[in-house]
This record gives C-alpha cells, sequence and structure tokens, in this order.
C-alpha cells in the first residue's frame, strides 16, 4: 500500500475510456446483464472484471481514487495468497519472495492501470485456486490420504471465476501438474483426472478469448501475419527480454519498441537456443541442485506463455512485450532468487547473522521507492505519454495519442508534428494518416487533408473513420458526390457509424434530398439517441418539410441533452412562432442547412 501511495492520486489512461468512462453498460443493471450475456458489448470478454467495476461505478461513478484503490488491494491479497501458497510449497524464503513480488516496479502497469484490473483481479483468484488445490492434493501425503472434497470444489470455482477475469489463468493445470512433479519427485498421473475438468474449461475460454480479440478487439491484419518460426523467434526473445526486466527494471515503459523479426538473421536464433539451452542444463544438474530451479523455470515459461506471440493479441501491433504479461509468471524467477538469498543467509557466520535481513529488507524498499516513481507515469495521458516518448522516441501509438491530446487543448500545429513522427515511426500507421488529414481539414488545408486520408482508406480500406473524414474534406469543397460515395464506403465497412449516417444526410440535405437525409438522420439517431448535433440538423430538414410538431419535439430533446445550446434554442423559437396563430411559414433562423460535421476517432 506505500509503495502504490502515488498511484492513489493517478487520473484515467489509455483504454480507460473503454473499460469505464465512456462504457455504458456500467450505468445500468441492464449494463451488468449485457457484461454477461453479449460478447462484444464489452472490449473482452472479461465479465467478472467489468462486474467489479460495474460495483466500483455504482459506488463512486468516474471517482478514480476508487478503482485505484481496489486494484491496490487486489495486488496486495495476490501477495499475500502468492507467500501462502509457497509456504504450502515449503519454499524457503516465502515471505521475502512475496514481498518482492508485492514491490517490484515490473508490476506498475498492472496494478496502477485501472484496465489492467482483469490482471490483479485474476492473479489473486489464480493464487487462491491454486491455494486451495494444493492443499487438496497435499503434496506431502500418502497417495491414498482422504482428500476434501470442499477444497476441490472451491479450487474450481475459484479457476473459473478467475478465468472470467482474465483468461491467462487457463495455464494453471499445467502449473499445477508442474508443481506436484516437484514435490513428489515423480510422475503424478493421479492428478491428470482431477484436473481434467480445469483444462477442458481453461481451453474452452481460451478459444473465446482468441475469438473475441480476432472479432471484436481486431487482432488481425499485417502485423500478425507472422510464421511459426517467427513466432518462435519472438517467444525466445521475450522469455529474456522479462527476466532482464525483473533482474534489473530499468527503463520500464508502456509501449517498448517492437522488434524487427527477421528469420534469415542466425543471431536471432540465439534467444530461443538459450532459453532450451538453459532448461536442459538444469534438467541435467538436478541431481546436485534439485528440481527447484528447474521447476522455477518451466513454470515462468508456461505462465507467461500466452503472451509469447504464439497467440494473436491486439497489443501485438504496438510490440510484442508488456510488462503486465508477466505479472504472474514473475513469480517463478523471484521465489527462486528468494530461495537461493534465503538459503545463502543461512551459511552467514553468527557474528553478521542480521546483515542478510537488512539487505533483504534493503532490497524491498528500493523496489517500492521505484515502484512509487514509476506508479507518477499513469498520473495522466499526456503525462504517460511523455515519459513513453522520452524512453522509446519511436513510440508511434504514443506519438499518435499525443497529438489527440492537443488536439483537444486546441493546439493542431503541435499536434501535427506528433503525427508525422508517429508516421515516420510506422508508415504504414492509417490511424496517424486519418487524425493528421481531419487535422489539416480543421486548419483549412483541405488538399492536403485529402492526400492524407486518401492514403489512410488506402493503406486500411475498412477504416471507416478514416472514409468519413475523406468524405467530410469533399463536402468542404462542395464536391457531393464524392463525399457520399465515401460516407457510404465508411457505412459498409461499419453499418453502426452513426457520425457517418449523420454526415451523409448533411450532404443529402444541401443537395436537395431532403427525405433521404431525414432517413439518414433518424438512422443515425436510432443509433446514437444522444447525437445532439443530429437532432438539430433532423429538426430542420423535418421544418422545411412542414413537419413543424416533430422538428419541435426533436429541438426540445436536442436542448435536454445540451442546455443552453443557443443555436438550438433560437431555432426552437422559430419553430414555436412559425405553429403560433398567424405564423407563416418562413424557415427558423440559424442555418438554412447544416454544414457536415466531422469525428476525430482515437
Amino acid at each position: 500500500m506505500l509503495a502504490y501511495l502515488p498511484a492513489l492520486d493517478n487520473g484515467f489512461v489509455w483504454d480507460d475510456d473503454d473499460y469505464v468512462t465512456e462504457n455504458p453498460t456500467l450505468r445500468s443493471a441492464d449494463g451488468l446483464r449485457r457484461i454477461w450475456l453479449e460478447p462484444g458489448a464489452v472490449p473482452q470478454y472479461y465479465p467478472l472484471t467489468f462486474t467489479t467495476l460495474w460495483i466500483d461505478y455504482q459506488i463512486g461513478g468516474l471517482d478514480p481514487f476508487g478503482y485505484h484503490v481496489v486494484n491496490v488491494l487486489l495486488h496486495a491479497l495476490a501477495a499475500v495468497l502468492a507467500w501462502r501458497v509457497l509456504r504450502a510449497l515449503d519454499v524457503p524464503g516465502a515471505w521475502l519472495a512475496a514481498a518482492l513480488f508485492a514491490a517490484h516496479p515490473v508490476h506498475v502497469e498492472s496494478v496502477a492501470w485501472i484496465t489492467e484490473r482483469k490482471n490483479v483481479l485474476s492473479g489473486a483468484l489464480y493464487l487462491g485456486a491454486m491455494l486451495a488445490y494444493l492443499r487438496f492434493a497435499r503434496a506431502g501425503a500418502p497417495d491414498d490420504a482422504p482428500r476434501s472434497r470442499a477444497l476441490y470444489a472451491l479450487s474450481l470455482a475459484l479457476f473459473v471465476l478467475g478465468l472470467l477475469s482474465k483468461t491467462v489463468v487457463c495455464t494453471l493445470p499445467a502449473a499445477l501438474l508442474l508443481l506436484l512433479w516437484w514435490k513428489r519427485g515423480r510422475a503424478v498421473t493421479r492428478e491428470l483426472v482431477p484436473l481434467l475438468p480445469f483444462f477442458a474449461i481453461g481451453l474452452a475460454l481460451a478459444l473465446v478469448t482468441v475469438e473475441v480479440e480476432r472479432r471484436f478487439v481486431g487482432a488481425v491484419g499485417a502485423d500478425w501475419h507472422l510464421s511459426f518460426v517467427d513466432r518462435c523467434l519472438i517467444a525466445g526473445r521475450a522469455v529474456w527480454f522479462y527476466l532482464g526486466k525483473l533482474a534489473w527494471p530499468s527503463p520500464l515503459t508502456f509501449f517498448y519498441p517492437r522488434w524487427t523479426i527477421d528469420s534469415s538473421a542466425a543471431w536471432q536464433y540465439a534467444f530461443p537456443l538459450a532459453a532450451l539451452g538453459v532448461a536442459a542444463a538444469l534438467l541435467a544438474l538436478h541431481r546436485r541442485i534439485g528440481l527447484g530451479p528447474l521447476v522455477a523455470f518451466l513454470f515462468f515459461v508456461a505462465t507467461v506463455g500466452p503472451a509469447l506471440g504464439f497467440v494473436d493479441v491486439f497489443p501485438m501491433r504496438y510490440s510484442f512485450v508488456a510488462d503486465h504479461f508477466q505479472y504472474l509468471a514473475s513469480l517463478g524467477p523471484i521465489a527462486l532468487a528468494a530461495a537461493a538469498a534465503t538459503l545463502a543467509a543461512q551459511r552467514v557466520p553468527g557474528s553478521a547473522r542480521h546483515a542478510p535481513a537488512v539487505l533483504g529488507v534493503g532490497v524491498v524498499a528500493l523496489l517500492a521507492v521505484l515502484t512509487a516513481r514509476q506508479s507518477e507515469a499513469y498520473r495522466d495521458l499526456r503525462t504517460l505519454w511523455e515519459d513513453t516518448l522520452a524512453k522509446n522516441p519511436g513510440a508511434w501509438m504514443a506519438h499518435n495519442n499525443l497529438g489527440l491530446l492537443l488536439m483537444e487543448e486546441g493546439r493542431p500545429e503541435a499536434a501535427l508534428a506528433h503525427y508525422r513522427a508517429a508516421i515516420a515511426a510506422k508508415p504504414d500507421d492509417a490511424f496517424a494518416y486519418n487524425n493528421l488529414g481531419h487535422t489539416l481539414a480543421t486548419l483549412g488545408r483541405v488538399d492536403e487533408a485529402v492526400t492524407a486520408l486518401s492514403e489512410a482508406v488506402r493503406i486500411a480500406p475498412g477504416n471507416a473513420e478514416a472514409w468519413s473524414n475523406l468524405g467530410n474534406a469533399h463536402a468542404s469543397r462542395q464536391r457531393w458526390a464524392d463525399a457520399l460515395a465515401a460516407y457510404e464506403r465508411a457505412l459498409a465497412a461499419r453499418p453502426s457509424f452513426a457520425d457517418a449516417w449523420s454526415n451523409a444526410a448533411n450532404v443529402m440535405l444541401l443537395t436537395g434530398r431532403r427525405d433521404d437525409a431525414i432517413g439518414a438522420y433518424e438512422r443515425a439517431l436510432a443509433l446514437d439517441p444522444g447525437f445532439a448535433d443530429a437532432r438539430r440538423n433532423l429538426a430542420l430538414a423535418l421544418a422545411d418539410a412542414g413537419r413543424l410538431e416533430e422538428a419541435q419535439a426533436q429541438l426540445e430533446s436536442a436542448l435536454e441533452l445540451r442546455p443552453g445550446w443557443a443555436d438550438a434554442a433560437r431555432d426552437l423559437d422559430a419553430i414555436r412562432a412559425r405553429r403560433a396563430p398567424g405564423g407563416g411559414v418562413r424557415a427558423p433562423d440559424g442555418d438554412a442547412a447544416p454544414a457536415a460535421g466531422g469525428v476525430n476517432p482515437r
């Protein structure tokens, strides 16, 4: 708790909008139903994680303090459970290992980032399930010793809850087999049968996650076109990357550079071969040093396995590694280091017997200080992106998102520099081209905007936002046919895109297709009832068609959505005047027809 005090003052950062601040499922009881029963209603199908966020929202709304407190408490609980698991396994230095796990700065990303609630929640449930199963299995007892069905049921229930928080815990049954083999020093075929439900449920929900990543999150495309050999090279390098960050946690950053994988480069094979070599050496030496080091290494590799590149996940678009990927896996190397340090301390002469303890406290305290400092990087979006770029100047997504922040602050020229830096780092970044084009259009540099947006849709023909922005740019030059064609492409890519329906309706109204425009506005509002601009524009179209009562209702709704909106209030007064006896048939004051709107996707 002390190490993470700075995190309690942090706000919301990247992806916290999808998970919390702009997540409509947190607002109502029906949202809770959708979390559990509608895959795609939330970014990933982790219903227990989103249920805890739902509870947080019901208690504290959008105050980030409560969310951060829960994350820190869950991490603290995971550390306590890690201590109990290691005690159950008779690992020397269990308390030291748990303290190192609690204080290590490599876990800041999992704790200080609200979106990673899924990591700390699933981690605590994983360790609870492991502890219950180890007590059920009674590793040190004879094979015919009686077992508690209640402990087995508890372990299975906690495992399922962990999977519903984040399916990375699907590796638990493999880890249990490994640990029981270590403790018993022989084959553990007896454990296969009770673990079969764990394997089956874990595999089923892991496959669900893979499909959700592909269909709803977007883990498809050129960034994921990797051969099996490429993935082996990524995995081998990632193993050593994570071990290196545990040994020397500096620098830690939100996005690490994405490695260039080249299967023709001989040196890249050194990483996976070295990992295999270490495993082979530990196996060969097990009679002299015991099975513990081998088990710790295999536990680490198996637990981090889902994030080693063999399964497509969306973050691979930015980097093949991330600190939060090794949250649970880190327990293997940490426990091994703590055990080795404890055994070595037992050999220290009596006159210096307190030195190891002092050194241990010093290491934990140093890690806690580093954790507190690293937590400050997650204070807000600007701090996060600036910290990322200071440590990884080629982080194109950080440039892109910092540009969006600058646009929100009204600094478009500064935003352009970051979009161009993102494109320089990743020339096929359709998002950066889209944001560049939108910003250029905002500055009135429409020809340059069309060029940038055309490149965005060339790179990513399914990018609905880019097509819609391209339509807006064409509309600003009164190239109505080109604008409508672009909106049609946007809607073909995403039929539920309310902005594109509204933008198309604007152009239809400007070109005399009033009835078509009314239909398109109604479609936009069916998709997004809170779209105030579309309501006002629909009201103008309805008024033009003489449907004054409907126009008045739409303007009243628009003002409920946006109180104090002067243009809508003026239009409403004009409609009421027309409806009054002797009011005439003049058009409402204000814009005769709405101008095409724009969107600025993240």
